[in-house]
């Protein structure tokens, strides 16, 4: 056994093969992120549905890549 210290600023990581690469969580989890950073999640969820899964990826990417990884 070992003891290790917290790490408060682990990021998040999304597998997008497995069950949470599904589009409707994916906007499920953008709409969580938004309200717990209080956000106005309606624009962002509005873009993220506006095209492609792609470009559904894209948007979450961009307002939310500095704590989520995305993997592929």
């Amino acid at each position: 056994m070992a003891i290790i210290e917290k790490d408060d600023n682990k990021r998040i990581t999304i597998d997008l093969h497995g069950p949470q690469g599904n589009a409707f969580w994916l906007l499920g989890y953008a709409k969580s992120l938004c309200k717990q950073l209080k956000w106005d999640s309606e624009p962002i969820l509005t873009d993220m549905q506006a095209d492609d899964y792609e470009h559904l990826i894209s948007v979450f990417d961009r307002h939310f890549g500095s704590v989520v990884d995305l993997e592929r």
